[in-house]
């Protein structure tokens, strides 16, 4: 069963929440870069790291049906957000340059048909990160946050997983290297900093992205016979005057 979003708001408004999502965010930075121009898609619950992307042409968050669904952003005009259904998602085919899907796999029903929905809304040239908690980190055991429900996963299996949506994994990093206590979320900076060179294996999230696969057809022609002259198989015909030599 998901977590309902008022529970995941009030995590993320908390200090251990502020800094998980300010390391996922910064990593997820790192990989996209610039995103001026581009369209955006969270699934999952994703809105406390989309708040970075300020520059992006679009920025559209959707959430579960069974987890619900809050205004976004809280500030300005408008409103940004969608409930979904993971087998459905309510938009066109090739429309998002880049997707974030967080704490979203963990407790899908079906994650490889959310995944082949995310192939689907992806443009040709886009990029997806898969965010979820790692099976050998501690986050995934700490009930206290969200990453403690559902299944963690290993790289190897979201490989797979991606794989048989049709999207090819092109790089993965980790993040979450402090313990999930409040107390310690003022240090986790420092955390992340010598989790990467001294327990690379104990980060609490993997971040793994991928493109998408498109295969091109390489259309058959058609047989058609062809004549090939074969030197000595034609032979010129005789004369009028060789034919009567021949004769006699």
């Amino acid at each position: 069963m998901r977590r309902d979003v008022v529970e995941l708001r009030q995590f993320y408004a908390g200090p251990l929440g502020r800094a998980a999502g300010d390391m996922l965010g910064r990593k997820l930075t790192e990989t996209w870069g610039d995103v001026s121009g581009l369209d955006i898609l969270g699934l999952g619950y994703a809105t406390p790291i989309l708040e970075r992307f300020t520059r992006a042409r679009r920025v559209v968050a959707a959430m579960p049906a069974e987890q619900g669904v809050e205004a976004w952003p809280s500030s300005g005009p408008g409103n940004r957000t969608c409930l979904m259904r993971e087998s459905a998602l309510p938009f066109p085919n090739a429309l998002f340059d880049r997707i974030l899907l967080v704490h979203s796999l963990e407790e899908s029903d079906d994650p490889l048909a959310l995944l082949r929905e995310v192939w689907r809304v992806m443009a040709p040239s886009g990029r997806v990160v898969l965010a979820a908690a790692a099976r050998s980190g501690v986050w995934c055991h700490a009930e206290a946050t969200p990453f403690g429900y559902g299944r963690p996963f290993t790289r190897a299996q979201l490989e797979q997983l991606a794989r048989e949506a049709e999207l090819e994994p092109i790089a993965w990093s980790r993040a979450l290297y402090a313990p999930p206590i409040a107390g310690l979320a003022r240090y986790a900076e420092s955390f992340e900093q010598a989790g990467a060179r001294l327990w690379p294996r104990f980060a609490g999230l993997i971040l793994l992205e991928a493109v998408k696969q498109t295969f091109a057809v390489k259309p058959k022609g058609l047989g058609a016979p062809a004549r090939v002259f074969v030197p000595g198989a034609l032979r010129p015909a005789q004369t009028a005057s060789r034919a009567k030599a021949a004769a006699i």
